[in-house]
């Protein structure tokens, strides 16, 4: 049964673009090589609608307990702050400003299809003004073009998302036209496609009709995936900035403008969106503290990220040296052809692990292990040698370093050449890889699994302890030789004197957002009372967090954190 434009509806678009991102994000993924080549615009979007619809649901779950139900301001208000708070990567953050320019029109009359059509050019308008230098051919052009063809079209509001959502389709198989790096690739935009299956899901939900299904009704106006062989590698984009910053920042309207300046000459795709003294920053720079001071200038920033790109985008290593895998050990050995089973196994787990504990650990839950040696990274070659070893027609790997991204990128390449699906999720340390690993299900679909598996590594926060080894300056200020760093999502946060102070400051910091449970690690130095005291804080000073501890036995720092 078709719905109205209320409050409903935007529960159902929640719902049914989360189900359509989840379905097309490896995709999406696989097809990202603007602004950055770095794999995850379509997890960056289920990512931000994630937070969106929880949002939604939250409101419902409001309002339920006084009867009453949302309207369609509050709906949607919802909808968009939680897609602000939430957004990931330079996609998201558009999508972002995209929900947010809609909100702008709900109070203004006229019909439901009226309402939609000035809120889809709304939507236009204002994510091009929230980026700094706006490229045709992106997530830009194809909002604009969905905007012109509701706008020309003259029916009711079903009539009218189908024909936003087709004039979409439309304008993403031409941005290989406007977009030469697309081009080259043989690809449409990664952001476009993914506001694409967001706008068919927004027919689902006002239609009441079966979903339309993922983007197979037009993956084909454009063939898309790596280009050929020969030439250079398309996803390249050479002197690329080597950080993502992504950072909340709540800022009086009047400093924005001063930021805005000072970020764009720091890097490039600089997004800022939201409004009402809370925004949300993206940018890409080299100088990750000079942007995230440019934010401190200009009020209060939180929810700091930032992601090192910059060996992907690049360098890529001499192809014959690195298909060398070195010499094997340990967990790293390699079984002989004769003695691996001749039928693939439907699904297997890759996980790169330091320290014997977690590669126990890992392997006791059914991942096949690439071990790191404390200064010896595994080269793409031992990572595919895994992946083949694992000998299944499926693949999730999980390189549970920032530093590994790469290498695991080329070896998934590799495997998919050989005609295994291979997932790459994003795992920056081994707590999110334990996180994902905690919801692995063989049974589901495999698109399924991998989205449980990255939604709950990407609900992980993790810290690690470490102990300088010279003085230096850090994110917190000047240390010592012999000093207590804490580190949060990969930037120092604190500078202590001991571990248990040090790593209880982390984790209070950490708690103070939210959190249910605590994962601990132990390096192989890590004193024998050091858990157990960080225990006792977390069961005295945070009441409903629950703690669990592993012996993972890293050489490279004594305890790693993780909050879920």
């Amino acid at each position: 049964m078709p719905h109205t434009l209320d409050a409903s509806a935007v529960r159902a678009w929640c719902r049914l673009a989360l189900q359509a991102l989840g379905r097309a994000r490896e995709e999406i993924d696989a097809i990202n090589v603007y602004p950055v080549a770095d794999g995850d615009t379509g997890t960056n979007l289920y990512l931000t609608m994630e937070s969106a619809a929880q949002s939604v649901e939250a409101v419902f779950d409001g309002h339920g307990a006084s009867g009453a139900r949302p309207d369609l301001a509050q709906a949607f208000g919802a909808m968009a702050h939680g897609a602000l708070i939430g957004a990931r990567g330079n996609s998201g953050t558009i999508l972002a400003q995209l929900l947010r320019g809609m909100t702008e029109v709900l109070t203004e009359g006229g019909s439901d299809a009226e309402l939609l059509r000035r809120a889809l050019r709304r939507a236009a308008g204002s994510a091009y003004l929230a980026v700094a230098h706006p490229v045709e051919g992106t997530m830009l052009t194809v909002a604009t073009e969905a905007a012109g063809a509701a706008e020309r079209h003259e029916g009711g509001l079903v009539a009218v998302a189908r024909a936003a959502h087709e004039g979409a389709r439309i304008a993403l198989a031409a941005t290989p036209g406007q977009l030469d790096v697309l081009d080259r690739a043989g690809v449409v935009d990664a952001g476009g496609r993914g506001l694409v299956a967001v706008l068919g899901a927004l027919v689902d939900a006002l239609s009441g009709e079966v979903p339309m299904g993922p983007l197979a009704d037009y993956a084909t106006a454009v063939p898309y995936g790596c280009g050929g062989s020969e030439g250079p590698d398309p996803h390249i984009v050479p002197g690329g900035p080597a950080f993502e910053v992504i950072y909340l920042l709540e800022a009086a309207d009047a400093a924005l403008p001063a930021l805005r300046g000072r970020l764009d000459g720091l890097g490039d795709s600089l997004v800022v969106v939201g409004g009402d003294g809370l925004w949300n920053v993206h940018v890409h720079v080299d100088d990750a503290g000079a942007a995230i001071e440019a934010g401190i200038e200009a009020g209060r920033p939180y929810r700091i990220r930032v992601t090192h790109f910059g060996d992907q985008s690049r360098d890529r290593p001499d192809t014959e040296a690195d298909t060398r895998a070195r010499p094997a050990s340990g967990a790293r050995h390699q079984e002989p052809d004769s003695v691996r089973p001749r039928e693939r196994v439907r699904r297997a787990v890759v996980a790169v692990v330091r320290g014997d504990g977690l590669a126990e650990l890992c392997a006791q839950a059914g991942a096949t292990v690439v071990a790191v040696r404390p200064g010896d990274p595994p080269a793409s070659g031992e990572i595919a040698a895994a992946i083949r070893r694992a000998n299944a027609r499926e693949v999730v790997l999980l390189p549970n370093d920032a530093e590994l991204r790469h290498a695991a990128g080329v070896a998934a390449d590799r495997a998919r050449a050989d005609g295994v699906r291979v997932a790459l999720i994003p795992t920056r340390s081994p707590v999110q890889g334990i996180a994902a690993l905690a919801v692995h299900e063989p049974a589901r679909r495999f698109d399924e699994d991998v989205v449980a598996m990255t939604s709950a590594a990407g609900a992980t926060r993790y810290a690690e302890l470490a102990v300088a080894e010279h003085q230096s300056w850090t994110m917190a200020g000047i240390c010592q030789a012999g000093d207590v760093l804490g580190l949060i999502d990969g930037d120092v946060a604190v500078i202590g004197g001991n571990l248990v102070e040090t790593g209880t400051i982390v984790l209070d910091r950490m708690l103070a957002a939210g959190g249910e449970m605590v994962t601990l690690v132990l390096g192989a130095d890590a004193p024998p009372d050091l858990a157990d005291r960080i225990e006792a804080h977390v069961q005295g000073s945070h009441l409903a967090v629950d703690t669990v501890v592993y012996q993972g036995g890293q050489q490279t720092c004594p305890l790693l954190i993780g909050v879920e």
